[in-house]
Formats: C-alpha cells, sequence, structure tokens
C-alpha cells in the first residue's frame, strides 16, 4: 500500500506493540511521526520514523506535538505499564490524557483514530467467549475500569461530523518481542534459557493468544480501513497455558525445569477468556497469520541474545 500524504502518530513507539506497529507502517509506506518518553541510543532511530521525545501527560505538550506531527491519522497505544499495572492510580492520568490528544489531534484536523483498548474492560467473573455485542463490559480492575471509561468517551467522541472517525481496539492477551519479563511466556523463556527453575500455576486456564506481530498486522490493517467501534484484537483460538509453558520448553529441551502448580490460582480466576473475533474476520477481513510454534521460536531467539547480557 503506498499511503501517499497520510502521515501517521504512533504513541507508545518503542513498546510492545509499538514496535512491529512501526515496522508494519514503514512496510506499508506510511509517513510516520512516533512518541517516546525516553531517551532512545541512535541505532534504534529509523530514518523512516520522525522521532519526537513528549511526555503525553502533559497536556500543553500533548498539542504541541500534534501542531508540529500534524498527523491524518493516530494510533494511541502508550498507556501507563509500570509494574502494578492493574491497580495503580496512573491509569486515571492516562484517561484525561488520552481524551485530550484525541481533542488536539481532531482539532488540528484529523481523520481517523485507532485506540488501543483491552480485553480487560470485559466480565471476566464467568469467564468465556468476549463478544462486542452482548458480553458485559464490568471490568474489576483499576486499569480495566479506566480503559473502559476512556472508551466510552471515545466512541462519543468520533464518528460526528466535526471529529475523526474511529475503532477502539480490544486487545487480548499478546506476547513477543520486548515483553515485560515477569510476564509468563517471558518469565518462561527467561527461566529456561537460565537453567533456572520456572514455577508456573496448574496451567489449565485457557486464553487467548496472540503474537504481537499478528497484532501489529491487525491494528495496522484497522487503522487504514472504515471499520468503526469496538473490535477484538485476538486469535479467536483458545490455548492452555501449561501448552504454552510447555511449547517454550520442548523448543528449548528443558522440560524438566517446568514446575507447574508451584503458583496458587486465586479461586474466581477464569477458566477460560477466549475473544470472539467475528467482527475482525468479517467485517476487516483479518486472520492471524503466524502459527503458535513458530511465534513461540522468534519469541525465544530474541530473548537468547539478550538473557545472557542481563
Amino acid at each position: 500500500m503506498n499511503s501517499g500524504a497520510k502521515r501517521v502518530l504512533v504513541t507508545g513507539g518503542r513498546g510492545f506493540v509499538g514496535r512491529p506497529c512501526i515496522d508494519r507502517l514503514i512496510a506499508d509506506g506510511w509517513r510516520i511521526d512516533a512518541v517516546t518518553s525516553r531517551s532512545m541510543p541512535p541505532i534504534e532511530r529509523q530514518p523512516a520514523v520522525r522521532w519526537h521525545f513528549c511526555d503525553l501527560l502533559d497536556p500543553v505538550a500533548s498539542r504541541a506535538l500534534i501542531e508540529v506531527a500534524q498527523p491524518t491519522h493516530l494510533l494511541h497505544l502508550a498507556w501507563h505499564m509500570g509494574a502494578d499495572v492493574y491497580g495503580s492510580p496512573e491509569n486515571h492520568r492516562w484517561v484525561a490524557a488520552s481524551l485530550e490528544l484525541l481533542r488536539a489531534f481532531s482539532d488540528a484536523g484529523g481523520q481517523r483514530a485507532v485506540f488501543a483498548g483491552s480485553c480487560a474492560e470485559y466480565d471476566w467473573s464467568d469467564g468465556g467467549v468476549c463478544s462486542e455485542a452482548s458480553t458485559p463490559l464490568r471490568p474489576a480492575s483499576t486499569y480495566g475500569q479506566c480503559k473502559h471509561a476512556l472508551a466510552d468517551l471515545f466512541e462519543d467522541f468520533v464518528g460526528r461530523d466535526d471529529t475523526p472517525s474511529g475503532a477502539w481496539a480490544r486487545l487480548f492477551f499478546l506476547f513477543g518481542p520486548h515483553e515485560q519479563p515477569k510476564r509468563l511466556i517471558a518469565s518462561v523463556i527467561r527461566s529456561l534459557l537460565r537453567g533456572e527453575t520456572a514455577r508456573c500455576s496448574h496451567g489449565q486456564q485457557r486464553r487467548d493468544y496472540l503474537f504481537t506481530l499478528d497484532a501489529a498486522d491487525a491494528l495496522v490493517t484497522l487503522l487504514a480501513s472504515d471499520v468503526s467501534g469496538a473490535i477484538n484484537i485476538g486469535s479467536g483460538q483458545p490455548t492452555r497455558l501449561e501448552d504454552l509453558i510447555r511449547g517454550v520448553a520442548r523448543q528449548l529441551d528443558r522440560d524438566d525445569l517446568i514446575e507447574l502448580g508451584a503458583i496458587a490460582v486465586p479461586e474466581d480466576e477464569p477458566p477460560l477468556i477466549l475473544a470472539d473475533v467475528r467482527r475482525l474476520q468479517e467485517e476487516l477481513g483479518w486472520q492471524n497469520k503466524w502459527q503458535l510454534d513458530a511465534a513461540l521460536e522468534h519469541t525465544i531467539e530474541w530473548w537468547r541474545t539478550r538473557v545472557g547480557a542481563s
């Protein structure tokens, strides 16, 4: 695709999901501005990307960023991702900051915005298949509550005669390079590469896991489309956590280091959380491309070059 005069601003451009999104946008010929709030080694600065250092929690800086970048499209991935992401009061600040960014984008004549939501917005009390149309939105965590609050404000704002069109992408469980080291797949890979025991829960929970390169492909496809409203971004396939863990162990030939049942599971842990992907497949025309074993291999190789140095 040649996007011509389309210029996209990507927030969270150096994050877990932002990095593969930028790679995909480069491949598709977009003009790209990206935001980071951290120092960045020169080796990471792609010539095709104009980088901006900005604290998006500062509304003045946020508006100045939009004025400089003048994007036609906005892919908003940035959010608080500290150690206590699900309970942190920082989530509240990001609701306000994200809404201010959207207003500034609209005031500057922006055409289309895609914001990253979360499957944590859904009611997980009974688990099961999460549908955009029918599953109640009763998030249990501060993170989920704040994402849901922003989703309501986003949906009320976009799609008017004088505002951008927009889509709210509810991301399910992701894995891949640059994942936070303490998350499940990253932690298992790092433990096994170091020859250490990987202590896990019983692993019978089933979750909808999607490789980040697939998630990036879906997000960029959504950005370039006219699909609106909330849309699940997932594989649509339930995977037992034990199968994920054993898949990593099999590729590293270290099944002896897996200790299932070592970590207690909360009594209210839902047995299944799965994305209903009918909108994703039928309206967006998208399906994931990576097979699980290949995605795990790619992720393991990324961590292999880093564990020895960490």
